[in-house]
């Protein structure tokens, strides 16, 4: 039986939580340097005691000792033991994977940390094409065995409960539930790993698109940006991805994050950083496998990199869940949230993510009584139609189908098709409802509304009256 805690999302804040915005694009970096780290680490082992020609030269500026290439580990995840078992991958389907963003020294201060970041990376090797869908911080969803708060809490609550895979594994389940996707592997880097990475590959180029002020880790340093090509190092990459001093906010933010992932692409991926990479492979591996928390392995790592080189530009598509997709609102305990426009997602995750047919049914797959069960939702039946006695009978009917009914009335004006109103973002009992009753898309609107005395109200209209199954 699914457990369900009352979650009311702490108010204090985390000042100066310097938490990274960017751990897609260390992993993407990282992903594609494993590769060349591997085979010159290899090739380093096999040579010991016989330096061929240039070897000198190779290894001028690396650390005295480098990284021992022990096979066994290629099948290790580099993760923590208690992270979330991987669903497995053949290397031939579509592979998707979560990126979290987030400061390991919130574990220090104040206990477990919530996600400041979460993009969803997925990669079709048949088509040789890849997407990205940044997920914002403030999405009001249902959090498994829980209940509704800001999709940035799944980790924490993880963590702090001991759920099965900890943190990630939480927001893994969350991500899955709420997009209809399944996801393969997850990762996450500590920010000052991030930070380094770039350093080390000689900072990134981006085109700032308008000026913007951004203020580096440490006091004076503020650094302000005029529009066109700047080079930026680490410090003032994580300052650029995670400022939220632009108009759009967090929206803004998401763009920046994923236009630094395409910079430190289009680096790595330059021929001539070849020499360079080599050159401080053994220091990206060191990052690699002590800033990096994931459930892939090595070799799977390896065999992402060589694929991801593969994919054009052009063949990889960004999205932001964002204005269009979500609307501003406000929770019961007074915090400022996204409350999300389902179909509006699902239609963005598509378009991200489809390559020849969705990537999942249309509604998440599961269930849906049992989804619809774990909801609770308080439904209120309002007569919008002349024919007595209709709401009362159709309130009978959704209890028997495990409905829970909990108000009937007559609607303040008639209806010609029966309207769903969702007060509270109860997805899966939104859709049982439409499905059950087949309603019109068009009729079912989201008002979030935290004062509601039911989280969804059926308007029945003329085309229930008319045509229904109730004996």
């Amino acid at each position: 039986m699914t457990r369900t805690r009352f979650v009311k999302t702490p108010n204090r804040g985390l000042p100066n939580r310097l938490i990274v915005g960017l751990l897609i694009a260390f992993l993407v970096a990282a992903l594609v340097t494993a590769y060349l780290t591997f085979v010159f680490v290899r090739s380093l082992v096999a040579s010991r005691g016989s330096s061929g020609p240039g070897e000198a030269n190779i290894l001028e500026g690396a650390p005295a000792t480098t990284v021992p290439l022990d096979p066994k580990a290629l099948n290790v995840p580099l993760q923590p033991s208690a992270g979330p078992t991987p669903r497995p991958w053949d290397g031939a389907t579509r592979v998707n994977i979560l990126i979290m963003g987030l400061d390991y020294r919130d574990w220090e201060s104040e206990g477990p940390s919530r996600t400041d970041t979460m993009i969803l990376f997925s990669l079709d090797p048949s088509t040789r094409t890849a997407g990205m869908l940044s997920i914002p911080r403030d999405l009001w969803v249902n959090i498994p065995g829980y209940d509704y708060a800001k999709i940035n809490t799944a980790y924490f609550l993880g963590e702090a409960y001991g759920e099965p895979g900890g943190g990630p594994g939480l927001a893994i389940k969350t991500v899955e539930q709420f997009l209809g996707m399944p996801i393969n592997y997850y990762a996450q880097v500590d920010f000052s790993a991030f930070e380094s990475f770039i350093d080390e590959i000689g900072g990134i180029e981006v085109d700032v698109p308008e000026e913007i002020t951004v203020d580096p880790i440490g006091p004076h340093n503020t650094v302000f940006l005029e529009p066109g090509l700047q080079t930026l190092d680490g410090a003032t990459a994580l300052a650029y991805a995670r400022s939220r001093s632009t108009a759009g906010n967090d929206f803004d933010r998401a763009s920046r994050q994923q236009q630094v992932v395409m910079a430190i692409r289009n680096k790595i991926l330059n021929l001539n950083m070849l020499p360079l990479l080599i050159e401080k492979s053994p220091i990206l591996y060191q990052q690699l496998a002590a800033g990096v928390h994931t459930n892939l392995t090595l070799e799977q790592i390896i065999s992402l990199a060589w694929l991801g080189q593969q994919i054009p530009i052009e063949s990889i598509k960004q999205g932001v869940i964002g204005p269009d997709q979500v609307t501003f609102a406000m929770s019961w305990d007074g915090q400022d949230i996204l409350q999300p426009n389902p179909d509006a997602i699902r239609f963005l995750r598509d378009e991200i993510f489809t390559t020849s047919g969705p990537v999942s049914p249309a509604v998440p797959t599961g269930d849906p009584t049992e989804m619809m069960a774990a909801e609770s939702a308080r439904i209120s039946v309002l007569n919008g139609t002349y024919t007595a006695g209709l709401a009362a009978r159709t309130a009978d009917y959704l209890k028997e189908q495990g409905i829970n009914v909990t108000l009937t009335d007559n609607a303040q004006e008639v209806y010609d098709l029966t309207t769903i109103i969702d007060y509270s973002g109860k997805i899966y009992t939104e859709q049982f409802l439409v499905q059950l009753m087949n309603i019109e898309p068009s009729q079912v609107y989201s008002r979030y509304d935290p004062n509601s005395e039911v989280d969804i109200a059926i308007l029945l209209g003329n085309d229930w009256a008319d045509n229904n199954p109730m004996p």
